[in-house]
C-alpha cells in the first residue's frame, strides 16, 4: 500500500459500495438503530407539523368569532409551542440513543487496525509510513463516526422531511405545490454536489500547500543549530513564504469557489420561494387558499432549505469518508506473511537448545541473504555471529524470533519447528537486548516492567539491581518514576541498554539474543554493559551478534559469516590460529583501536 502526504480531498474514485460494510456496526446495536429511527420520524414529524399550526393560528385570527378569540389561539399556540419542544426533544433523544452506536463503532474498528497491525510482519512495518500510516487510522475511524452521524442524523431527516412535506403540498393544496417543491431541491442538489466536485480542486490545493508549509516550518525549526551554522534564516524564510504565497493563492480561490456555491444556492431558493409564494398568492387571490396556507407554503419552503444549505460540506465530507474508510478497510484486508498455522501449539518447555538446518532467505528474490546456513547452539551455550556488514548476522536473529519465516530449511527450537508452534509461545521464550534500545515516553519503571507487565514492585527492582541501574536509578530525583523522553531520548546509550537488559531478566527467557547490544557504546560504557551481559548469559542458550570481535571472545562457539554462508567455525583462539577472515577481522580492528588510543 502506498501512503501519501496529501491525504485531504483526493481524486479517488468513490466506492459508495463501502456503505455496506457498516452494516455490522449498526447490526450490533439494532435495537438502538431502530429506537433512534423512530424518534427521527417523531421528531420530523413534529416538524412538519409545526407550519400546520402555525397556518391555524394565521387562519383563526382572519376569520376566527370573538367568543373565541382568545380560548382557540391560546390552545393553537400552546400546540405550537409543543410541537417545537417536540422537534428538538425527539432530536436530542436520537442523539442519545444513537450516541452509543456510532462510538462503539470507533472503538471496533481502532481495536481491530491496532491488533491487525501488531500482527503484521517486520517488512510492513519497515516499508511503511508511520505518518501517513496514522492518518489513515484517524481518518478511517473518524469518517465511519462521521459517515454514520450524517446518514442518521442529516441526510435521512432531510430526505424523510421532503417526503413529508411534499404529501402535505399534494393533499392539503395542490400537486403544482408539490411539483415546484420537489424540483427546487432537485436542481438545489444536483447544483450542489457539481460544483463542490469543481470546488475540491482549491481544497486539495489549500491543503497540499498548507502542509507543504507546516513541513518545512517544523523540518527547518528541528534543524535550528544547521540553519545557524550556515546563516540560512534568510534562506529559511524565503522558501517558507513561498510555500506561504501558494497557499494564500489557493485560499483565495477556495474563498470565491464558496461564494459561487453560495450564491448559487440562494439563487435556487429565493426562485424557488418566489415561485411557490407567486402560486400561493394567485390561489389565495382565487379564494382556493387562505392567507395561512401561504404562511405554511413560505414556512416549507424556508424549513426544508436551512439543512440543505449544509449540502455542500455534507457531500464533500461524506465523499472523503467513504474514500478513508475504503483506505482504511483495505489496510486491515493486506494479509500478513507471518501467521500460526492451523495446527500451531504452543512451545513445550525445554533446555533452549536451537538448530537451524540449511535455512535460505531473502527480502526480494533477486537477492538473497542467507543460503544453506546449518547452526547448532547447544542448550545453556554462546554462540557468536561476527563478519563484516551485510554477511546476514541480524537477519538469523530476525528468522529465530519469527519476523520472518525462512524460504527454505528449517529453525527448531526445543525440537520443535518453530513454524509449527505459537508466535506467542515461540517469542515468550527468547529474549532479546537489540543494538538500538527504543524506549516508552514513560517512566524508567514502566519501561522495566515492559518485559512482564504483570511482576510486582519488588520484581522490577530486583532486575534493576541485577542490571547493576541502582546507583544511577538513586541519583534521579524522581527514581523508578523518572520519564525517560521519546524513544529514550534523556538517557545515555549504556543507560538505555541497562534498562534493556533489566527488562530481558524480568521477561526471564530461557533464550537470549544479543544483537550488537554494545556497538554504539563507548569503550568504558561497554565494559560496563557487557559485564551486565555476562552474567545474565550464564545460565541461557545465547546467540550473540557482534561487529566488535573482543565482546565475543568467551563464546563457546563463533560463527564468521561472509555473503549470506558460513565461512569460518571455532573458538576465538581456534579462528586466529587459521589465520583466516576473522583474523583479517581481528587484526584489522585491532589496529583501528591503537590508532585511537583504546586499551587493548
Amino acid at each position: 500500500m502506498r501512503y501519501r502526504s496529501d491525504y485531504a480531498y483526493s481524486d479517488q474514485a468513490v466506492n459508495w459500495r463501502i456503505l455496506l460494510s457498516l452494516v455490522p456496526y449498526l447490526m450490533e446495536f439494532r435495537g438502538r438503530v431502530l429506537l433512534a429511527l423512530g424518534f427521527l420520524v417523531l421528531a420530523k414529524l413534529a416538524n412538519v407539523l409545526v407550519p400546520v399550526a402555525l397556518k391555524y393560528i394565521v387562519d383563526h385570527f382572519e376569520t376566527g368569532t370573538q367568543a373565541l378569540a382568545i380560548a382557540v389561539p391560546l390552545l393553537l399556540l400552546l400546540g405550537y409551542g409543543a410541537l417545537r419542544f417536540a422537534t428538538v426533544f425527539f432530536s436530542e433523544m436520537r442523539d442519545a440513543v444513537f450516541a452509543r452506536v456510532a462510538e462503539r463503532a470507533m472503538r471496533r474498528v481502532s481495536l481491530r487496525v491496532f491488533r491487525h497491525l501488531h500482527e503484521m510482519d517486520l517488512g510492513f512495518h519497515l516499508s511503511r509510513r508511520t505518518g501517513g500510516l496514522a492518518r489513515d487510522i484517524e481518518r478511517g475511524t473518524s469518517g465511519i463516526s462521521f459517515l454514520l452521524r450524517f446518514m442518521v442524523f442529516n441526510i435521512l431527516p432531510t430526505l424523510l422531511e421532503i417526503a413529508l412535506v411534499a404529501v402535505i403540498l399534494m393533499v392539503v393544496l395542490s400537486p403544482s405545490f408539490a411539483v415546484v417543491m420537489v424540483a427546487a431541491v432537485a436542481i438545489y442538489v444536483v447544483f450542489s454536489v457539481w460544483v463542490t466536485e469543481w470546488r475540491n480542486r482549491f481544497v486539495r490545493a489549500a491543503n497540499r500547500f498548507d502542509n507543504r508549509s507546516n513541513t518545512r516550518a517544523v523540518d527547518s525549526l528541528l534543524n535550528y543549530e544547521t540553519v545557524k551554522y550556515f546563516g540560512n534564516e534568510r534562506f529559511e524564510a524565503e522558501r517558507y513564504d513561498q510555500d506561504l504565497a501558494s497557499w494564500e493563492q489557493a485560499r483565495m480561490q477556495n474563498k470565491l469557489s464558496l461564494a459561487a456555491l453560495n450564491s448559487g444556492q440562494a439563487l435556487i431558493i429565493a426562485a424557488a420561494i418566489t415561485a411557490m409564494m407567486i402560486l400561493a398568492a394567485a390561489r389565495v387571490s382565487a379564494g382556493q387558499m387562505t392567507i395561512g396556507d401561504l404562511v405554511m407554503v413560505n414556512a416549507y419552503m424556508i424549513q426544508l432549505f436551512i439543512p440543505l444549505n449544509f449540502l455542500g460540506f455534507v457531500y464533500r465530507e461524506i465523499r472523503e469518508s467513504l474514500i478513508n474508510i475504503e483506505r482504511l478497510f483495505h489496510l486491515m484486508d493486506q494479509p500478513a506473511k507471518v501467521v500460526d498455522a492451523d495446527h500451531a501449539k504452543p512451545l513445550n518447555p525445554g533446555p533452549g537448545e536451537i538448530r537451524f538446518e540449511n535455512i535460505a532467505f531473502a527480502y526480494n528474490p533477486d537477492r538473497p541473504i542467507i543460503e544453506e546456513v546449518s547452526l547448532t547452539v547447544a542448550a545453556g551455550k554462546k554462540l557468536a555471529l561476527v563478519g563484516p556488514s551485510g554477511a546476514g548476522k541480524s537477519t538469523i536473529a530476525r528468522l529465530l524470533f519469527r519476523f520472518y519465516d525462512v524460504d527454505a530449511g528449517q529453525i527448531w527450537v526445543h525440537g520443535q519447528d518453530i513454524r509449527e508452534v505459537t508466535q506467542e509461545s515461540l517469542r515468550a521464550a527468547i529474549g532479546v537486548v537489540p543494538q538500538d534500545t527504543v524506549l516508552f515516553n514513560d517512566s524508567i519503571f514502566y519501561n522495566i516492567a515492559y518485559g512482564r507487565p504483570s511482576a510486582s514492585r519488588a520484581e522490577v527492582e530486583r532486575a534493576a539491581h541485577l542490571a547493576h541501574l541502582d546507583d544511577f536509578i538513586a541519583r534521579l530525583p524522581q527514581g523508578y518514576e523518572t520519564v525517560v523522553g521519546e524513544r529514550g531520548l534523556k538517557l545515555s546509550g549504556g543507560e538505555k541498554q541497562r534498562i534493556a537488559i533489566a527488562r530481558v531478566l524480568l521477561k526471564d527467557p530461557p533464550i537470549l539474543i544479543l544483537d550488537e547490544a554494545t556497538s554504539s557504546l563507548d569503550t568504558q560504557a561497554e565494559q560496563a554493559i557487557m559485564s551486565a551481559l555476562q552474567e545474565v548469559a550464564a545460565s541461557r542458550t545465547t546467540l550473540a551478534i557482534a561487529h566488535r570481535l573482543s565482546t565475543v571472545q568467551d563464546a563457546d562457539e563463533i560463527v564468521v559469516m561472509d555473503h549470506g554462508r558460513v565461512h569460518e567455525r571455532g573458538t576465538h583462539d581456534q579462528l586466529l590460529a587459521k589465520r583466516g577472515l576473522y583474523f583479517q577481522l581481528w587484526q584489522g580492528q585491532r589496529a583501528a583501536n591503537q590508532a585511537d588510543g583504546v586499551p587493548q
